[in-house]
């Protein structure tokens, strides 16, 4: 069976949304922190190998904690939408989404759920590209109206 080719102004699914220049910031400032706190340790005559260790693990710590604010995605494929916040995942069927939400004010994307609950998305946020975003959240939004059933605006 082969695959219909995508609609005008459709992205080709799969597509990863991800909010690049943020991800690039955040792991560009915790690999700086992990070295210079890395090489302060060793510059530093008068600490011991426990206060090295400190230091190391302290700028480990903060990588960690910037990795972790850079895993915000959304992926679009065939069957449906994983969204990857923070410290979660869910699997979205496309049925499942009503509608794609980002309004003025907004820091990232939200999903109306059939369900009737809201899911936030914050692999589309407008923090450092506000315009990437909005194109981001209405590529989305066409995808939802092609694939869902609970399809908004028809």
């Amino acid at each position: 069976m082969t695959t219909p080719a995508p609609a005008a102004g459709l992205p080709a699914l799969p597509v990863t949304f991800r909010p690049t220049r943020t991800r690039v910031v955040l792991l560009g400032t915790g690999f700086a922190l992990l070295a210079v706190l890395t090489v302060m340790s060793f510059m530093l005559q008068t600490l011991t190998t426990g206060d090295r260790v400190t230091f190391i693990c302290t700028g480990l710590l903060g990588l960690a904690v910037l990795a972790l604010l850079s895993r915000p995605k959304v992926v679009a494929t065939q069957d449906g939408v994983t969204v990857t916040n923070l410290t979660t995942t869910r699997r979205l069927a496309w049925a499942q989404i009503v509608r794609v939400n980002l309004r003025s004010g907004d820091s990232w994307v939200h999903l109306d759920l059939s369900d009737g609950t809201s899911l936030p998305a914050m692999g589309i946020q407008t923090g450092i590209a506000k315009q990437q975003a909005i194109a981001d959240a209405r590529a989305l939004r066409a995808l939802v109206d092609a694939h869902g059933t609970g399809r908004s605006g028809t």
